[in-house]
């Protein structure tokens, strides 16, 4: 395993992996519980709110990462762009910004899954705490990127089992169930409305449970926006995602769209699944808290989505949920271990500590960024548990503090003219009055500020907005002050260089031919000299395949793809546009209305049935398509483990050798010679030598 490996996974990931990885890695525990929580509190509409609230930052991130592959080629974090662009304090801002982001999530999934597991299973918070990242941190430690996305194709088929199981035992089951009196739509549609005539909801159109037309579910729209844009564009494991994604063919464009119309449906299935579900049986003597409903505390904890299982499949269905949550847990956990190590090794160790450090080094130090920031975080989170601060605070006062940084982070790659000032001042200014607002809206409002008052709507409200949209007050000011900056994007091509892994590969070659010649140990050729030859041979033709394919050929290669990514990155600035109109507008807002409309019988059966077809579609494309689009790969990986068993390594070496373009390794070599900018010298050099 090589830095760059480690990383990137070789910058060759397909669409369909990628679609996999960027739906697990948005699918948190608060995915599943906040949707879920929010829907059963206040109904269909805050399912919406927070799908769509999420999933918009998808679309927008798809024209970033083209523009990524465009523009920076060799980038391993976006923090990079910044340290060529603006320079020493500007990235050291920015990597504050990001590891905050990386903290908050990660604090936010621990607390989330122990709760959760606690109230499941009674086992004990700190044991679940240590105990959980210990097999996520072993398989992350060896395996890099690339086993967060192969993990994340896994969790993902677990996660979409579950909510289909809910799904049709609620709704699909043709007749009342004697248990839970659910079963099919109208039986469902019939508790809520009994439900809702009981515990009418504050806020929403008559207190009706189906209804987009509820206030506390659009503030928690307009919440979910602003936070999320920081949580997804200041998060190196998306831009991870990104960087790893083949630029052939535009896979990473089609893996970001693939992923987003997989995702969304998730939050509306649970909080069709499981939020209505819960709300439905509350009135069940079979329900934990019956006869009275859920606490706020019970809900913000998340338990909503245990009881629900609870109370329709019994301990089997509480047992699902536990594995879900552990899965969900697991993808997301992993792809902020690589997130962290990767701004720890080349934004702090490779810059200011060692700027000469080897691959090995680098790789040295994500191991121990890993170690650390897992074991740091697991402690956090625990102390944050018992100090009553849940995963719902946490997740909606992240945008309080980092959505700031959205603006000057998206500007920094897309705007030239973008000065040092307003990049570095504009987002600290920013979250400063944000907490502000935050802070003092919940002291006018509610005369005290607290845990509690500061969890309330308004206040949560006016600091997410402020802070993320207070750069567009500042950066003009900053730009009419300070004046333009014109900067080369050129610079961030030629500037920012991969890792030179020629020494780890030839290592890792020089111990495949030690042990395929110790197998053959019976042969004549023994010899040192004979083992030397070997070894040179061995080395030679893997290490060199990269540089045996003619530069023309790559360069043919390189335009190929740099004029489709050129054609897509136009299609991904529209479609944002495009879906943010449909996302904001034109699917919510005629179903809000002056009116509002409430969901009859025949509206509510055809929701339930586009939501379990579009289940399917996404189950066919983070499943199957990784499957089928991966095929080749998973021969290959069935005959090295045929061979590796019965004793026949030395094929399985023989193999490798043959056919090094099936070799992660030299697919990596290969993509780096293609976007390598050489100094004019060494093109020299290597003209005389050819």
């Amino acid at each position: 395993m090589t830095s760059e490996n480690f990383a990137t996974a070789g910058r060759s990931i397909g669409k369909f992996l990628s679609a996999s990885s960027v739906v697990s890695s948005w699918t948190w525990a608060s995915t599943l519980l906040t949707s879920s929580a929010l829907t059963y509190q206040n109904g269909i509409g805050s399912a919406y709110a927070y799908a769509a609230g999420a999933a918009l930052q998808l679309v927008c991130f798809a024209a970033l990462a083209v523009a990524v592959k465009i523009r920076a080629p060799n980038l391993h974090t976006y923090l990079e762009l910044v340290r060529v662009r603006y320079g020493k304090i500007t990235h050291i801002v920015f990597i504050i910004y990001a590891l905050m982001t990386n903290i908050l999530v990660t604090v936010m999934l621990v607390t989330g899954v122990i709760d959760s597991i606690n109230v499941i299973s009674g086992a004990n918070i700190i044991g679940v705490a240590f105990l959980l990242p210990l097999g996520i941190l072993c398989y992350t430690f060896y395996g890099g990127l690339k086993s967060t996305f192969l993990g994340d194709m896994s969790h993902t088929i677990i996660v979409v089992i579950v909510i289909l199981m809910f799904l049709f035992k609620a709704y699909c089951m043709g007749s009342k169930d004697s248990d839970t009196g659910l079963g099919t739509p109208t039986l469902v549609y019939e508790a809520l409305k009994k439900a809702s005539s009981i515990n009418p909801v504050a806020g929403n159109k008559n207190g009706e449970m189906l209804t987009f037309h509820s206030k506390p579910s659009f503030i928690f729209f307009v919440i979910n926006i602003a936070g999320n844009f920081g949580t997804v564009f200041l998060d190196q494991g998306y831009w991870n995602k990104a960087i790893s994604t083949s630029s052939e063919n535009g896979q990473v464009f089609y893996g970001y769209y693939l992923g987003f119309i997989s995702w969304m449906v998730i939050p509306l299935a649970m909080g069709t699944g499981a939020g209505l579900i819960c709300k439905a049986l509350e009135l069940s003597p079979k329900f934990p808290t019956y006869p009275n409903p859920m606490s706020s505390d019970q809900i913000s904890a998340g338990f909503v989505v245990p009881f629900m299982a609870q109370t329709l499949l019994g301990k089997n269905g509480a047992y699902a949920v536990m594995i879900m949550l552990i899965s969900c847990f697991s993808s997301a956990l992993s792809g902020e271990l690589v997130a962290v190590s990767s701004v720890c090794a080349y934004d702090i160790y490779k810059v200011y500590i060692n700027p000469k450090a080897t691959g090995k080094q680098l790789i040295n130090v994500t191991h121990l960024a890993c170690i650390v920031f897992c074991f740091l975080l697991i402690c956090f989170g625990i102390g944050l548990h018992y100090g009553d601060v849940g995963m719902g605070w946490i997740y909606e006062f992240m945008g309080v503090i980092i959505s700031s940084c959205v603006l000057p982070a998206v500007l920094v790659l897309f705007w030239k003219d973008m000065n040092i000032y307003a990049a570095t001042i504009s987002p600290i200014i920013s979250t400063l009055l944000a907490i502000i607002g935050w802070m003092c809206s919940a002291k006018g409002l509610y005369k005290t500020v607290n845990v509690n008052t500061l969890f309330y709507d308004n206040p949560m409200l006016i600091g997410n907005v402020i802070c993320l949209l207070g750069p567009l007050v500042f950066i003009p000011i900053f730009q009419i002050a300070f004046g333009k900056q014109n900067f080369n994007f050129k610079l961030f091509e030629t500037d920012i260089k991969r890792d030179d892994d020629d020494e780890e590969i030839l290592k890792a070659e020089l111990d495949i031919v030690k042990s395929t010649i110790d197998e053959n140990a019976n042969e004549e050729s023994n010899s040192d000299q004979d083992l030397e030859k070997k070894n040179l041979q061995a080395i030679t033709s893997v290490t060199s395949y990269a540089k045996d394919i003619p530069k023309e050929a790559l360069e043919q290669k390189k335009q190929e793809n740099l004029a489709m990514l050129k054609r897509l990155s136009k299609i991904a600035n529209w479609a944002s546009l495009f879906f943010c109109l449909a996302l904001c507008i034109v699917w919510p807002m005629p179903m809000y209305g002056i009116k509002g409309y409430i969901w009859s019988k025949q509206f509510f059966t055809g929701w339930v049935i586009v939501i379990i077809i579009w289940m399917f579609i996404s189950s066919f494309i983070v499943v199957f398509g990784p499957l089928y689009e991966g095929r080749k790969s998973i021969w290959f990986v069935l005959k090295g483990l045929y061979w590796d068993i019965t004793g026949q390594s030395a094929r399985l070496s023989q193999y490798q050798m043959d056919h090094p373009e099936e070799l992660l390794a030299v697919q990596s070599q290969v993509d780096k010679r293609m976007y390598e900018v050489k100094d004019p010298v060494d093109e020299n050099i290597d003209t005389i030598m050819e």
